[in-house]
């Protein structure tokens, strides 16, 4: 099997992809692009054949269409991600309205690809996926201090967030969009910027870091409608604005974060 660049190495199995589409040529062309980039490819044709094949053969990734049978596929993604943890998830939808699209981000989608779309295009958006996935699970340097802002504390070797002491629940962009801004303080970066900083794409649809800023902002954010940490600079894009003007680092990265 050809083994496809930033999918495997030679050492490494190949990874696997859940192809979940009740249309049987979109899943066939979809899983055929894929297997001949090197994945391993499974397919399920409803949601609750997607949420039973995911539980057998732990995807590394999930490429999911939004309207399914028996489970709609944001209902799939959420008991993939409760049962599974961060799997990464690419949506379809075949509609281009803008609430779709939203939606899928809304519960965690990593990216989503509208129909009629380009197999190679959708090829190269689960790669990039996997390329960030990959890159956060990446060992980190260790003896890197936390990173705090307030009550919001970040440990980068460990990849876990807290605030007031309690623990974040962040997808893997919500982390690595958190990390960016804590290492930016009082630094004014457009959307474009970040897409290409955090997601590591060099083009896309702004509204995912829209959605992603604004849940983000729902879990750090003492009032979400009236940012304190993450501002809008409206017509450029975001300043992440510590409380106290600094940046406060804990320097042996041990122990449980406590307010600045």
């Amino acid at each position: 099997m050809t083994t496809a660049p930033d999918a495997t190495t030679p050492e490494a199995s190949p990874r696997r992809i859940l192809v979940v589409d009740d249309d049987p040529t979109v899943a066939e062309v979809v899983a055929g692009y894929l297997t001949r980039a090197g994945f391993a490819v499974e397919r399920a044709a409803d949601g609750p054949a997607a949420v039973a094949r995911a539980m057998d053969v732990r995807p590394d990734l999930v490429v999911l269409d939004l309207m399914l049978p028996g489970l709609d596929g944001l209902e799939v993604c959420r008991r993939i991600r409760e049962e599974q943890g961060q799997v990464p998830v690419v949506m379809l939808t075949a509609r281009g309205d803008e609430d779709d699209r939203i939606l899928g981000l809304e519960v965690g989608a990593d990216d989503y690809v509208t129909k009629p779309f380009s197999p190679r295009e959708l090829v190269l958006r689960v790669e990039s996926v996997l390329r960030r996935a990959g890159t956060a699970r990446a060992p980190v340097p260790a003896g890197l201090p936390w990173l705090r802002a307030g009550s919001v504390a970040l440990d980068p070797v460990a990849r876990r967030a807290t605030r007031s002491g309690a623990e974040l629940t962040l997808t893997i962009r919500e982390f690595d969009l958190l990390a960016f801004f804590l290492r930016h303080p009082g630094r004014v970066v457009g959307r474009e910027e970040l897409m290409h900083r955090v997601w590591g794409w060099e083009f896309g649809d702004l509204s995912t870091v829209t959605v992603h800023v604004r849940r983000l902002r729902e879990k750090v954010e003492d009032d979400p409608a009236r940012p304190r940490l993450i501002s809008t600079v409206w017509g450029v894009g975001y300043r992440f604005d510590l409380p106290d003007g600094r940046a406060d680092r804990q320097a042996d990265g041990q122990g449980e974060a406590t307010d600045a």
